[in-house]
């Protein structure tokens, strides 16, 4: 009798709480989160105590939200500033070279990348700034003097350069699903909104295109690689800098709320985050 009962209890044990060794087999997702100022969350709040102070990082990222979905074991390099050469060579003083972070092991990686590489994107929402404000929004003044050489520089330096980092991170992580973003739309298709973004209205297409170009260079750099592109192209349609609070994902230059601007507010990351899972399959 006492061995029936002691069979009892233990069954009851079993059915309540699993066998241990089913879960000691359970392991997170590693995941680690590469990139630039876009997957940082530059400016958003609250800042990562964790990260070094030159990167501007965020615990609100969006690989912060995704992990805190799918319960994945996050490693964050994400830095304000990067291009994909700091995947290979160290950024700042003590920030490491952002490749070191992946390991054979690993198996997630997500980035949003290109956007500095030789200051084509940055110098182009500058200059046309500039160009913007000394004809009061008039015109095109940034496509007149800037042509194709913001969109050639994508095309034949950007491009490559977004191939050999994503080569770079499959050789390092050969099993890891690795994911690129595209770059939410900063701008409208056309019009504009001067008081908040100081671009011509003729160069709003023209900055626009600009993106459409640096987007497609991000989805071939992922085919070339066999990497997974998740595009913003669609779902951020409408929820540029011009829309009003609540409704943008990106932070204007003028009326915005994030220090960091031209970058994605908190509602932005959170965005990133639900598509790149959706893309995924993940959560």
């Amino acid at each position: 009798m006492q061995r029936l009962a002691a069979c009892v209890l233990a069954t009851l044990v079993f059915v309540l709480i699993g066998a241990p060794s089913a879960q000691g087999s359970t392991e997170s997702l590693r995941y680690v989160a590469l990139g630039d100022s876009y997957s940082a969350a530059s400016g958003v709040l609250p800042p990562d105590p964790a990260a070094p102070l030159s990167c501007l990082r965020s615990t609100s990222n969006y690989p912060h939200l995704i992990a805190a979905e799918t319960g994945a074991e996050l490693t964050d390099v994400t830095c304000g500033g990067a291009d994909t050469g700091d995947y290979f060579t160290s950024q700042y003083d003590g920030v490491p070279p952002q490749l070191d972070a992946v390991q054979a092991d690993t198996q997630l990686v997500t980035m949003t990348i290109g956007g500095n590489d030789s200051g084509v994107f940055i110098d182009s929402i500058v200059q046309c700034g500039i160009a913007g404000a000394s004809t009061l929004g008039q015109g095109s003044p940034c496509k007149d003097r800037y042509g194709t050489s913001f969109e050639d520089t994508v095309r034949n330096t950007t491009y490559p350069s977004l191939v050999k980092a994503l080569q770079a991170v499959r050789d390092a992580a050969p099993d890891a699903e690795v994911a690129i973003l595209g770059y939410p739309w900063i701008l409208p298709t056309s019009g504009g909104c001067f008081d908040k973004m100081p671009v011509a209205e003729g160069d709003v297409p023209y900055l626009r295109s600009l993106q459409t170009t640096l987007n497609d260079a991000v989805r071939r750099a992922a085919d070339a690689t066999g990497a997974t592109y998740v595009d913003m192209n669609s779902v951020s349609e409408g929820h540029d800098a011009c829309q009003p609070l609540g409704l943008r994902w990106i932070e204007p230059v003028l009326q915005g709320t994030n220090p960091v601007i031209v970058h994605p507010n908190a509602l932005g990351e959170q965005q990133m985050a639900e598509q790149a899972m959706t893309v995924l399959g993940l959560g």
